[in-house]
């Protein structure tokens, strides 16, 4: 068995449990700093436009998306997507979260390595963390196919993905914080609330990290049964 029955999944569960507990971390923390109001009064758009501006990067259009923490930079399209909250709201969590995705664009304006080297490789990852699986229950049915190692080496993309992500996620809250200082569109004090904001959301890509690693050991341990 796969699954359940295999007693091999053991290994996921302390990273189970370190991936929700990061989930609720963000949560909890972005929702507790959402009700404290930054005392420039600046929302998460005035923030990122001012930052942006001040890089030069007038070209890159802010735009409001739905659903929640959903804020993203689209390097495709160089277009800043920032959630309700974000967009409009003057919290230090608005302000801190509007200033990292600011971070991620200024990062593809300065071809930053490891994003570039993310950007490339995500359409393969993204595939291969959905065939990989796929891939390995063939070969564990027909192991003469070599399927299973096909399998682990798509997984293994996927899991480089997430290794790649921690440095693109930490840089870009370290310019934010660095940006947000410099610029003085918050006061020291905001500073470190922001900081734990973009901490906690940084903690789910480590989680992420975590339970990837842990799937891998897992489908080789696996083969290394078959053989």
């Amino acid at each position: 068995m796969l699954y359940w029955g295999d007693m091999s999944f053991i290994l996921l569960i302390p990273a189970m449990i370190f991936a929700i507990y990061a989930q609720g971390k963000v949560k909890t923390t972005f929702d507790r700093y959402l009700r404290v109001r930054n005392s420039r009064g600046y929302t998460g758009m005035q923030v990122a436009r001012r930052i942006l501006d001040s890089q030069g990067l007038y070209d890159v259009p802010i735009e409001l998306t739905g659903g929640h923490l959903s804020d993203h930079y689209d390097p495709r399209k160089k277009v800043l997507r920032l959630s309700n909250a974000v967009y409009n709201g003057s919290s230090v969590a608005s302000v801190g979260v509007a200033a990292h995705e600011v971070g991620h664009a200024i990062q593809h304006a300065k071809g930053y390595a490891p994003l570039m080297i993310r950007n490339f490789i995500a359409p393969i990852a993204s595939f291969g963390s959905q065939a990989a699986w796929f891939l390995f229950v063939i070969g564990l049915m027909f192991p003469a196919t070599g399927m299973m190692d096909i399998g682990i080496l798509f997984f293994l993309v996927a899991v480089l993905f997430q290794i790649i992500t921690l440095p693109v996620e930490f840089n870009a809250s370290n310019r934010a914080i660095g940006l947000l200082e410099n610029q003085g569109l918050l006061s020291s004090g905001e500073l470190v609330p922001t900081k734990k904001v973009l901490q906690a959301a940084a903690l789910t890509y480590v989680a992420a990290t975590v339970v990837a690693l842990s799937q891998l050991l897992r489908l080789l341990m696996i083969r290394g049964r078959r053989d």
